[in-house]
């Protein structure tokens, strides 16, 4: 029975990992990959694990506990993203983020591509990296026309966006699952990842702004004016209530999702506040809709509930496997044929780019031991994040620039490869050796 796990988890992987040749969306078979390995584990009548990790070893348990175990653990992670993107999606109803647009002044190629690479960097670290990526070339369409530029810019956004997600408890998926599945601390995190992250995005940046593209200076176009007053005010509202989160739970010890639904309470508050205030009746014959929409309505029907389901999906698919024991008996395997934890995890890294780093993350998750805020971990966070750019497919960022830019998969193969991969191991010796000599 277990080879038949086995057999369907690599037949669903293959499927995500082929969702662009198969043109079915990955979300299928992650879901039916849960439900059939979960099935076949109560079909088979297969005992149930769970890993004791003071003992570093197996416990059984029954599979409706460690069921219903699994499911509250990926629901916290669910709820978090879900409270993440709807404020995200508010800060999009009031054009909050057409207030970046203001920092845009300079005719420089060069510097704007410092430009959009600092911002990609921090903003990634605050709204994630997909996000970022969406709002940095929405603004970069607006701002530069030829479209061979536009493809040398968006692939420096995906690696700096990725960079900036890896060392944030809130700035990509698999630093979060990471962060509420409590094996590293948002401090500590930030403390051991942030100058990997920076080396990450600065060696990449500095080669590609002595490219030629890159050089003279562009004719810039007149930007669209804000479509509302409070743009600005709810961009750093939105902004500020997810910053919060990890303050939050410093302070209560409560898990993150509970300060996220804090702050999307009070960003929702202040919208339906704004949306109010902004409501006239001399404005119901220009527009019938003036007023009549709840920003926060609105914002839910935006999110990306596919995305949700896939997490849902792959999440417990991995959680089966790692109940069966199978992760476990992994991972010491791993260790005996590769004792070098370090090479381990820059291949995973590298995995990451052709595989979707979120089972991958999963998988580390049920296969390694290590307590808390173990450099292990640390390093799983910057090579799953960081990893990913080495392919236009390798990340949630680059999927979607590629799909609003059209980018050609060996366009960047060829020419955005060799950045990411550069960035991508100067990061990560940065990392050994901060954590081997410094820290």
């Amino acid at each position: 029975m277990e080879t038949i796990i086995i057999a369907l988890f690599f037949l669903g992987y293959l499927f995500i990992t082929l969702e662009h040749n198969v043109k079915v969306d990955k979300l299928i078979p992650a879901l039916a990959m849960m439900a059939l390995l979960w099935a076949v584990a109560a079909l088979g009548h297969l005992e149930m694990f769970e890993v004791n990790t003071e003992l570093k070893k197996l416990e059984p348990t029954h599979l409706e506990e460690i069921l219903l175990h699994h499911l509250g653990k990926t629901a916290e992670i669910l709820v978090f993203l879900l409270g993440a993107m709807t404020i995200v999606e508010i800060i999009d109803y009031f054009d909050g983020f057409s207030t970046i647009k203001g920092f845009i002044k300079t005719r420089s190629k060069t510097a704007l591509l410092w430009i959009f690479s600092i911002l990609a960097f921090i903003l990634s670290a605050i709204i994630d990296n997909l996000t970022a990526t969406i709002v940095l070339i929405t603004i970069l369409q607006k701002v530069i026309k030829d479209k061979n530029l536009r493809l040398f810019f968006a692939g420096l956004i995906i690696i700096n966006a990725n960079a900036g997600g890896a060392w944030s408890p809130i700035g990509d998926v698999t630093t979060t699952m990471l962060w509420i599945a409590k094996k590293v601390e948002a401090g500590s995190l930030v403390k051991m990842v942030l100058l990997p992250s920076i080396v990450c995005m600065l060696i990449p940046t500095l080669i590609a702004s002595r490219f030629k593209v890159f050089q003279g200076s562009i004719d810039m176009e007149e930007m669209d004016p804000e479509k509302s007053k409070y743009s600005g005010t709810m961009l750093y509202l939105g902004l500020g209530a997810i910053v919060f989160v990890p303050f939050f739970k410093t302070v209560t010890h409560l898990p993150p999702y509970v300060g996220m639904m804090l702050s999307l309470a009070v960003v929702a508050l202040f919208a339906e506040i704004f949306t109010n205030r902004k409501f006239k009746m001399s404005d119901v014959t220009a527009n019938p809709e003036a007023g009549h929409h709840s920003p926060v309505h609105k914002a839910l029907t935006k999110i990306e509930l596919p995305s949700i389901l896939f997490f849902l999906g792959i999440l417990m698919a991995v959680a089966c496997l790692e109940s069966l024991g199978i992760l476990f008996t992994a991972a010491e395997a791993m260790n005996k044929a590769i004792p070098n934890t370090d090479i381990v995890v820059l291949l995973l890294g590298i995995g990451s780019a052709v595989i979707d780093n979120v089972p991958l993350v999963a998988a580390s998750i049920g296969m390694f031991s290590e307590p808390m805020d173990s450099p292990l971990w640390h390093f799983i966070a910057y090579s799953a994040g960081t990893g990913g750019s080495m392919l236009i497919i390798g990340s949630a960022a680059g999927v979607v620039a590629m799909g609003m830019e059209k980018i050609d998969f060996f366009w960047y193969l060829k020419k955005m490869t060799w950045l990411a991969l550069i960035g991508f191991i100067a990061g990560g010796i940065v990392f050994v050796a901060l954590r081997d000599f410094v820290l």
